[in-house]
């Protein structure tokens, strides 16, 4: 049985208030330094992708070519939402749009090899920043922060997603 914030709320204890207030105030200060900087990188690519560009191109990258309301569904977004942010992407040359091959006029996107090429620099530029920024760590340090933060991804998406979604944006291929 899924719980509900009420319930959530009647489980903690006061030792555990203080615990959650800190929680609450650094995913807050996260998420405010991740959009400063979004995470962009270090050298001439940092900051030279937005979240939504990023996310879908790694989607479609990781799933291969889709149509916009599987890519929606995969992400758990609106497809008037993936409309919006693919048009940029196609008008900068990142993603191709074909037609698909068994219906002439559903349309296919799919990444380019420039949006290949421009997906690689940008992870390589956030995999040198997370490297960066986490240098004097311990490689156990490291796995268990990643394993902490998927699954705090995954509880978020899961508590925001609609019944129906397909796929969330928490996924290891985001």
């Amino acid at each position: 049985m899924p719980t509900t914030p009420e319930m959530s709320m009647d489980m903690t204890t006061a030792g555990d208030t203080g615990l959650l207030e800190t929680l609450q105030h650094e995913v807050a200060l996260f998420a405010r330094r991740a959009e400063q900087t979004r995470l962009g990188g270090v050298g001439q690519v940092r900051n030279s992708m937005d979240r939504a560009a990023y996310l879908l191109l790694n989607r479609l990258d990781k799933e291969g070519p889709m149509g916009v309301k599987a890519l929606a569904a995969s992400m758990g977004i609106d497809s008037s939402t993936v409309t919006r942010q693919v048009a940029p992407l196609v008008d900068n040359g990142l993603v191709k749009r074909t037609s698909h091959p068994e219906d002439g006029r559903a349309v296919v996107l799919q990444l380019s090899p420039r949006g290949v090429s421009r997906l690689d620099e940008v992870r390589t530029s956030r995999r040198r920043l997370m490297a960066e920024l986490t240098h004097d760590w311990a490689p156990e340090e490291r796995e268990a922060f990643c394993t902490l933060l998927s699954r705090f991804n995954g509880a978020l998406s899961a508590r925001t997603a609609p019944q129906s979604a397909g796929g969330t944006e928490s996924s290891p291929a985001s």
